[in-house]
């Protein structure tokens, strides 16, 4: 009961000092605990539109990005920390061939999540952590038990992207076009969002120092703050009084920040009574 209620709100709470480490190799607790994550991840409005809908053509805009998002991160993280970490005598080398693909998959759609694991997070390769960072910093889905920026604010910006490489005006996916202020909306959440994460590894660079003087360490343990994930490379119990405080105001902005920022710029879309003559410059 516990791990079910841990895993569906994304929690990642174990009640052993390795979390899931000794079921790495078990599919019934890789399969149920992932799915639990996952679902509680994806959001309350997508669980509900695929309760009443249940067909693809009639589900809406943001269940279509959200699942299609979550998938493609799962997958993708899947398939990039199983190759890097077979080259890696510290989490990999013990296991055998099945143990090594549970690890892969359930360690790679974890960390955007819940803080769950089944190998050990300071031993894995830098390359792994780097990645793991990123998938961090998106998270779960608007509306869900999961924190980050959200997979539909990274989904959003990468496609306002690739509109305007292509020299498009609209942002569109699946035949809709998404308006322009959703886009500026998302770009704030980002980059604030983003802000938030470097100030802390700032911070934490110099109250650590030079205890934890591993840049890579401190910048997981504040996007894992952020993202609420409360994953770890074994340094949050070495934590400095003022680098706990540092952690905790990080893991609170993180769970309110980027839901309340996306509501108050909803709400302060005042339409102009006059536009300034617009003018060109230089970007790149």
């Amino acid at each position: 009961m516990f791990h079910s209620i841990s895993a569906f709100n994304n929690a990642g709470f174990a009640l052993w000092p390795d979390s899931l480490s000794r079921f790495v190799g078990d599919p019934l607790i890789n399969i149920v605990i992932s799915l639990l994550f996952i679902i509680g991840g994806i959001g309350f409005i997508v669980i509900l539109d695929l309760y009443r809908k249940r067909r693809w053509r009639d589900l809406s805009l943001h269940t279509k990005i959200v699942l299609i998002t979550s998938g493609f991160l799962c997958l993708a993280g899947f398939l990039i920390v199983f190759m890097i970490e077979l080259f890696n005598s510290r989490t990999f080398g013990m296991l055998s061939w099945k143990e090594k693909i549970w690890a892969g998959y359930f360690q790679g759609v974890v960390t955007r999540t819940a803080r769950f694991n089944s190998i050990d997070i300071g031993a894995m390769l830098p390359a792994s952590q780097f990645f793991m960072i990123f998938l961090m910093f998106i998270g779960a889905s608007s509306g869900s038990t999961g924190g980050g920026i959200k997979t539909t604010t990274f989904t959003v910006l990468l496609l306002s992207i690739i509109a305007t490489v292509k020299g498009s005006t609209d942002v569109q996916f699946w035949k809709k076009r998404i308006p322009q202020e959703i886009v500026f909306r998302a770009l704030a959440v980002m980059t604030i969002s983003m802000g938030v994460v470097l100030t802390a590894t700032f911070l934490l660079t110099i109250t650590e120092y030079p205890e934890h003087n591993d840049f890579l360490a401190l910048l997981f343990e504040a996007t894992s703050a952020f993202g609420t994930v409360g994953m770890s490379m074994n340094l949050t119990a070495g934590l400095s009084d003022a680098g706990k405080c540092i952690i905790i105001i990080t893991m609170f902005i993180g769970r309110l920040g980027p839901l309340t920022l996306a509501l108050a710029l909803a709400q302060k879309s005042v339409k102009q009574k006059y536009r300034y003559p617009e003018d060109k410059l230089l970007i790149g």
